[in-house]
């Protein structure tokens, strides 16, 4: 009974240090500089983001917050070094929708599981993608391009920015909604894939809209609406995908994340900095300029959001059977 009673209290103990030890430790950090993993190269859109964001937090924690470059595979290289570090606090990361969600569907093995592995910090932005048509294809709304899909199934070509992409989802996700049928040709980036569509080698696509509206202000390609569930602010004459019938949700989003088992405190502290530093004036202006709109909510919404991605593209990843490897 004594050894029973003397184990108990020893739980006890361990169980009250460890609930003062993790807001102690929470309070101290950042005590070093934080790394920042972007799992795409320099000047790439989330390598941009989180640069703007890393200035602000430097600012705001009082310690060095420094980008660390790491492409490859799809994202998943540079989003694994986060999965696979010390859960610190000093080594986060900056992802977006295709490593977090839609690879677990596209590749037949992932070296981490985002559901396990990963603990989500918030959603930082949202992009709109704009379905675009060369100037020359006459139509003037999504219900007019889908009339003459279906007259015409198999003949038009779709430029997208790689194989599994939202680019390429989204028009897949497009065709399967509609009933009709698109030739998919995959394009290095964003800009190759819109000089395709400006030259004809492919008649439309589905790009991030801050590729495309400039080409659309020139006259070379009219834009027919934008992927995302509500218009964009930035965008308030373009109606949505959704409101031409088409029932398609594709908007290109990123977030913070940290390794799994992070401790709390420190996921909720960097979660109020990140929040607080998409409310500054300075950042919302750099955002707008790139079609960016903040979002900045918790963890357990942002991990809700990454479930609801899974959800939302598996019956067309299936339909098209679309496959990376």
């Amino acid at each position: 009974m004594k050894k029973q009673i003397a184990f108990a209290l020893i739980g006890m103990l361990a169980a009250i240090m460890s609930a003062t030890i993790l807001p102690a430790a929470a309070q101290e950090w950042p005590a070093k500089p934080v790394k920042i993993m972007v799992p795409f190269g320099p000047g790439s859109t989330p390598d941009v983001v989180a640069r703007l964001i890393a200035d602000q937090l430097q600012k705001s924690l009082g310690q060095p917050f420094v980008i660390e470059n790491k492409p490859g595979a799809s994202g998943n290289t540079g989003t694994d070094a986060v999965a696979k570090a010390a859960p610190d606090g000093y080594t986060i990361g900056v992802s977006i929708g295709g490593p977090l969600a839609i690879n677990t569907l596209l590749f037949s093995k992932l070296p981490y599981d985002p559901k396990t592995d990963i603990a989500p910090i918030t959603q930082l932005v949202t992009q709109p993608s704009a379905l675009a048509v060369n100037s020359s294809v006459k139509v003037n709304s999504v219900a007019e391009l889908v009339g003459l899909l279906k007259r015409e199934p198999g003949k038009f070509n779709f430029g997208s920015i790689g194989n599994g992409s939202l680019s390429h989802l989204a028009m897949e996700a497009i065709a399967l909604h509609s009933g009709t049928k698109l030739v998919h040709l995959p394009y290095p980036s964003s800009p190759a894939a819109m000089t395709a569509i400006i030259r004809g080698d492919v008649q439309m696509g589905c790009l991030p809209a801050i590729a495309v509206t400039p080409h659309a202000a020139t006259g070379s390609v009219k834009i027919l609406a934008v992927s995302t569930a509500r218009r964009s602010p930035y965008l308030p004459q373009i109606p949505t995908l959704k409101e031409a019938g088409i029932d398609v949700d594709a908007d290109a989003w990123m977030g913070m994340i940290a390794p799994a088992h992070t401790p709390e405190a420190i996921v909720a502290r960097l979660q109020r900095a990140v929040v607080e530093a998409l409310g500054t004036a300075a950042i919302r202006e750099k955002l707008a300029a790139q079609l960016m709109e903040p979002i900045g909510n918790s963890p357990a919404e942002f991990r809700a959001r990454i479930d609801s991605e899974i959800v939302r593209w598996a019956p067309v990843i299936k339909a098209a059977d679309v496959k990376v490897n």
